[in-house]
């Protein structure tokens, strides 16, 4: 008996992965770094996480995860209340609907999907930002950060796939 109560624990743990990586992702990309103008292009690595658990683990990540982890991530930098959980439903949605032309596929393939995403998020904050505020934003960050997400999503991906591999392939 006690047997089944360590499995179900053990499971319980790994079934939590793409949620805490995703927590961890939102709270790594907030922490600041003495770099000028950093926060305005952090690359958004809780996207990156969502996008890859999307493909891969959807039945672990659900849509209502993604939204409050948004809100969280809203409520901690002090941004407009929903909009980063807006960017991620959205993303999560696109990306689901879209899983089966990335299963099976290179990396490259991840790649360029994740780039057609982060591009598609800094255009969804973009238009978002300059509706609130009523006029247009300049898209000079957003361009940046969505360049930086691109260039910088294979290190997260690596490292999502070997917890995917080592913690979630046996489930």
């Amino acid at each position: 008996m006690a047997v089944g109560v360590w499995q179900r624990l053990d499971q319980a743990g790994r079934n939590l992965v793409p949620f805490s990586t995703t927590v961890a992702a939102m709270l790594l990309g907030m922490m600041p770094l003495q770099l000028p103008d950093y926060s305005f292009v952090a690359p958004p690595l809780t996207l990156m996480s969502i996008y890859y658990w999307a493909i891969y683990r959807p039945d672990l990540l659900r849509p209502l995860l993604a939204f409050g982890i948004g809100l969280l991530q809203d409520l901690l930098a002090g941004s407009p209340l929903g909009m980063s959980a807006l960017v991620y439903v959205l993303a999560y949605w696109l990306v689901l609907t879209q899983r089966r032309y990335f299963l099976g596929n290179s990396f490259w393939f991840l790649w360029l999907g994740f780039a057609l995403v982060a591009v598609g998020a800094g255009a969804v904050q973009w238009l978002a930002y300059s509706l609130m505020t009523a006029h247009l934003v300049g898209p000079g960050n957003i361009v940046a950060q969505a360049l930086l997400a691109i260039v910088v999503f294979p290190v997260p991906a690596w490292c999502f796939s070997k917890l995917h591999r080592s913690l979630l392939s046996a489930s």
